[in-house]
């Protein structure tokens, strides 16, 4: 039985990350709260170090690491986000980092991982990338390990643990899922604070590892073909996949179009800049409204924003994506 990550962890994560990360600015949205008809708060993961949440986990992670596995260099698997932040977070500290991504990574993303000096590898497929870290790890590097470290999975968590300190009245938080990582904190964090908030997952068509194995009833692997390449997690771990089995209500499922209609929605209403990744909450939250009323508080963590203009014009030629007009949400 996979034990749970307890919240006293995320508090001491908290304190040993707090010189290494933003505490990011919580923020109401008069703009999605007219067109989701229900009060909305921001959680602005976009405005971290690195453009994503993913420096929390990685600090905590390597503040945890023997100097002997500090020494060796760090090797991981990124879509975009978790690369960048390693790279980042090593410069800073004075590791070698190698960071293996798909070709398919955004473009901001790959030129931020190569400015910071580390070794970049793309290969042609998140499973190749997988392939290719494992080699380094048995050639002695330090695997810092994407899908359910729970050193940073509590990293993670303090997004949660601040969201619910900044805004206590929230009733539904909704979180998108990648590797589960962010979501497995978020709601640990939550869940601590208030059990009665709910938490909602999200996966894009062709990234839907987690919904997969919740219905296999153990992590199963899945082709990754959705472009939303930062929730391009090939399978989760059985940590992750035991959170969202006890935290979270649903894992919603939203297309491609809807995830960047999402991202220019962002734009048009609420005047941030945002990947796909987070984009996908809009369609999502208003499923969520569909399943529990207008009486939600409704909290959307921004969980990144590493996309260029270029590649979102690209996407939405991609999948006929369009902003979503105000439009009341029925029920």
């Amino acid at each position: 039985m996979v034990e749970l990550i307890p919240a006293a962890r995320i508090t001491e994560a908290a304190a040993r990350i707090a010189p290494h990360v933003l505490h990011t600015p919580t923020v109401a949205s008069p703009g999605l709260a007219e067109v989701l008809d229900v009060p909305v708060a921001l959680k602005l993961e976009i405005l971290q170090h690195s453009g994503s949440f993913k420096p929390r986990g990685i600090a905590n992670k390597l503040l945890s690491l023997s100097p002997e596995d500090f020494a060796a260099g760090l090797v991981t698997v990124s879509g975009g986000n978790h690369g960048m932040a390693l790279a980042a977070m090593a410069s800073r500290m004075g590791a070698r980092a190698t960071i293996v991504m798909p070709e398919a990574a955004p473009a901001r993303s790959i030129a931020r991982v190569r400015a910071t000096g580390a070794t970049l590898l793309l290969t042609a497929d998140v499973s190749h990338a997988f392939e290719i870290a494992e080699e380094h790890r048995r050639q002695g590097m330090t695997y810092v390990d994407p899908l359910g470290d729970p050193a940073i999975v509590a990293g993670h968590g303090t997004v949660g643990a601040e969201f619910i300190a900044d805004r206590p009245d929230l009733t539904d938080v909704v979180v998108s899922i990648g590797t589960g990582g962010l979501i497995s904190g978020v709601a640990t964090a939550i869940r601590a604070a208030n059990p009665a908030v709910r938490i909602w997952g999200v996966e894009t068509v062709g990234a839907e590892s987690m919904s997969r194995s919740l219905a296999a009833g153990r992590p199963v692997r899945v082709d990754v073909t959705s472009i939303s390449s930062t929730l391009g997690a090939p399978t989760v771990s059985d940590l992750t996949l035991a959170h969202v089995r006890a935290y979270v209500e649903e894992v919603l499922v939203v297309t491609d179009a809807e995830a960047v209609d999402g991202v220019l929605t962002l734009a048009d209403e609420a005047k941030l800049w945002v990947e796909p990744a987070a984009g996908c909450l809009v369609p999502a939250a208003r499923r969520v409204i569909e399943r529990v009323g207008r009486d939600a508080v409704l909290g959307l963590v921004l969980c990144g924003g590493n996309a260029t203009v270029t590649d979102v014009v690209a996407w939405a030629a991609r999948t006929g994506g369009l902003p979503r007009p105000y439009q009341p949400v029925a029920g």
